[in-house]
C-alpha cells in the first residue's frame, strides 16, 4: 500500500512498503510539492501494487501536502470569481453552461447579490484569505469595549418555560 511522507526539504514523497528478508523497507515512488495527476501517474508506474488515487489524496492531506484541484473544480471556481466581479460569460455560453448544469432556461447561472460576494472568495488564494482574516481581527480589536474591560461576559438567561 502506498503512503505519503514529508521530507526535510519541504517536499513530499509517495512511498510503498515492501517485505524483505531483512524486514520491511520502503521505497520512493514519486516526489512532489503538490500532489497532482502527474505525480500519481509516476507513482503508479513504479508501484508493485495498484494505487488508489483517492486514498493517496487523503493520505497527502493527512500529512499536510497540498493537493491540486480537479480541473473542473478549478474552472468552476474561476468562473464563479469572474461572475462575482460582474464579468459574465456571453449569452450563448451562459445558456450552454446552464443547460449542462440542469437549467434549460439559462437564467440560474447569474447569482443574486449575496451569492456574488461568496463567489469572489471561491478563487481567493490562501494568502488573500489570511490577509483578510488579519484585517478582520484588527477590526475586532478596534471595536469599543464599553465598560467590560476586566469583567466576564454576561449573557441573558435562556428561559426554557417560554414557548
Amino acid at each position: 500500500m502506498a503512503f505519503v511522507v514529508s521530507t526535510k526539504r519541504g517536499t513530499f514523497e509517495i512511498r510503498e512498503s515492501q517485505s524483505t528478508p531483512k524486514g520491511p523497507r520502503s521505497r520512493t515512488l514519486a516526489t512532489f510539492s503538490e500532489l497532482d495527476e502527474e505525480a500519481i501517474e509516476r507513482a503508479r508506474g513504479r508501484a508493485a501494487k495498484p494505487i488508489d488515487a483517492e486514498r493517496l489524496r487523503t493520505a497527502a492531506r493527512r500529512v499536510g501536502a497540498p493537493t491540486a484541484q480537479a480541473p473542473a473544480n478549478r474552472a468552476a471556481r474561476e468562473l464563479l470569481a469572474e461572475i462575482g466581479i460582474n464579468r459574465e460569460p456571453e449569452p450563448k455560453l451562459r445558456r450552454l453552461l446552464s443547460a449542462m448544469l440542469g437549467d434549460p432556461t439559462g437564467s440560474s447561472i447569474i447569482p443574486a447579490d449575496p451569492s456574488r460576494a461568496v463567489a469572489q472568495w471561491m478563487a481567493a488564494t490562501p494568502r488573500d484569505r489570511g490577509k483578510t482574516l488579519v484585517e478582520l481581527l484588527l477590526l475586532a480589536d478596534a471595536l469599543p469595549h464599553g465598560d467590560r474591560r476586566g469583567k466576564p461576559l454576561r449573557f441573558p438567561r435562556l428561559d426554557s418555560t417560554r414557548a
